[in-house]
């Protein structure tokens, strides 16, 4: 009986010192988010927006003990459509999301991408953040009103570079701001980079005259006066930088950029649910709201089929304007 009893206080005292780690591990147990393995692919370059995007929520979902040891990895080419083949092809795969946005969109559209958005599972819409004018510090240009000017005198001598594929976002903005400013859409010298981390060498050693990309991505560059910015296409200024709208400048733009979270095609509901709660909770988190607030981004967080229907409005947008510039 003394035996028994003693075993029985053993195994007590071992359920005590074992059972609290096994309960607060932060591995998303109390959330019910918790997906062994997950991964986050980023189908562009290494500094790009969707890079830092991908980055910043693996290492918030970390820190807010919702999911633990998320990968993060790239695979670029062309406009993200080869990260979006990838996707597609891992059919039924619960444990992988992709990062991604208006660029790949486009990029669909203009590299004739055998995988297409709507062969994929839309998961969660999650920013919104504006594009943005910037040029080199070593560049003539000290107010976007002056590089305006010469840009209507000869728009084709002017190259211009942004982050994403013919369709992107990068790609759009200043396509509306040539058609607002009566230059010819298609006389405009876009050069596309994969990602706004390719185009900041072009910018930086003036081999494009001017940028069209993200704040998130040339902040610390803008801090550092590397780079200078000349407007912000979105509906107001930027906290903590001194740059007009293109409304302020003169124009009738008004222009953002958004990013969201695409998985593979053939989930069961299950899986989709599991990713979509991971996404919910990594929203409410105080966490993601602070790295919302340093990175710039606004809040447009968009779920399951209300995403999936602004998916299509979106490629509808995107062809639209192509057929504009020919492209």
């Amino acid at each position: 009986m003394r035996q028994r009893t003693l075993l029985s206080l053993l195994g007590a005292t071992l359920l005590v010192l074992i059972g609290p780690p096994l309960i607060t591990t932060g591995s998303g147990a109390e959330t019910g988010t918790n997906i062994p393995g997950l991964k986050f692919m980023v189908p562009n370059t290494p500094g790009g927006g969707y890079d830092i995007t991908a980055r910043t929520a693996a290492k918030d979902a970390e820190n807010a003990g919702l999911n633990h040891n998320i990968e993060v990895f790239n695979l670029p080419g062309a406009g993200g459509t080869v990260g979006l083949t990838r996707l597609v092809n891992e059919r039924a795969n619960g444990k992988l999301a992709m990062s991604m946005g208006l660029g790949v969109v486009g990029a669909v559209r203009t590299n004739d991408s055998p995988s297409t958005l709507a062969d994929a599972t839309p998961i969660a819409r999650t920013v919104e953040e504006p594009d943005i004018v910037v040029v080199s510090k070593k560049s003539k240009y000290k107010t976007f009103e002056q590089l305006l000017a010469d840009w209507k005198k000869k728009p084709g001598s002017l190259p211009v570079g942004g982050g994403s594929s013919a369709g992107g976002p990068d790609h759009l903005a200043p396509m509306l701001m040539a058609r607002d400013a009566g230059i010819e859409p298609k006389s405009v010298n876009y050069v596309p980079f994969d990602g706004g981390g390719e185009l900041l060498a072009s910018v930086l050693g003036g081999k494009v005259a001017f940028g069209i990309s993200g704040i998130s991505e040339y902040r610390d560059q803008i801090k550092s006066g590397e780079l200078r910015l000349l407007a912000v296409t979105g509906k107001k200024r930027i906290e903590g930088f001194d740059a007009p709208t293109l409304k302020e400048a003169g124009m009738n733009v008004e222009f953002t950029n958004w990013r969201g979270v695409m998985a593979p095609p053939g989930l069961s509901q299950a899986k989709r649910a599991k990713l979509i709660h991971f996404f919910d909770e990594l929203h409410r988190s105080p966490q993601w709201k602070k790295s919302l607030k340093q990175n710039g981004w606004d809040d447009a967080y968009l779920t399951g089929e209300k995403y999936g229907r602004f998916l299509k409005a979106q490629d509808e947008r995107v062809k639209s304007v192509l057929a504009e510039v020919g492209k």
